[in-house]
């Protein structure tokens, strides 16, 4: 990927690096080296950080909605009101990481270290399920059939202290 006239490439070693605001949209960053890297506001949607070193970069406001982040060092990254809508962020490190506002929604998490993480305000809704409606009028009938006989025990019940 060529981004201001240098070439990134998977593994590339990108420590520190000052990418404030830029277009890596579909980027290939598999296991690269971003550790301490600027990258507030970017937007990096779609692209793949299988195995990246993310550790204490800073990714404030970033748009990394689909990213591919599994297996990811994200330790004390900076994440603050970033979209990582539908992130594939399974077994990533995100221990200490500020995550305060993000949009975790449908995100993938499973195995992800959370531990220390700040999720102040984070978006962490599930997806919905589908449901099967045979089970549901299934259960709407069971429950009609429970309501009819508590009101058959209670008129009962009322005839007995009538008397």
């Amino acid at each position: 990927m060529n981004v201001n006239g240098y070439e990134i490439k998977q593994d590339a070693n990108l420590r520190g690096a000052i990418l404030r605001d830029a277009v890596l949209e579909g980027a290939n960053l598999r296991y690269a080296v971003l550790e301490d890297a600027n990258l507030r506001g970017a937007i990096l949607r779609g692209a793949n950080l299988r195995g990246a070193n993310l550790r204490y970069a800073v990714l404030e406001g970033a748009i990394l909605r689909g990213v591919v982040l599994e297996g990811a060092n994200l330790r004390y990254a900076n994440l603050v009101g970033a979209d990582l809508e539908g992130a594939n962020l399974r077994y990533a490190n995100l221990e200490g990481a500020d995550l305060e506002g993000a949009d975790l929604e449908g995100a993938d998490l499973e195995g992800a270290d959370l531990e220390g993480a700040n999720l102040t305000g984070t978006i962490l809704e599930k997806k919905e399920v589908p449901q099967d409606n045979t089970s549901l009028s299934q259960k709407v009938k069971e429950l009609e059939e429970e309501n009819e006989k508590l009101k058959s025990t209670l008129k009962s019940l009322k005839a007995l202290l009538d008397t």
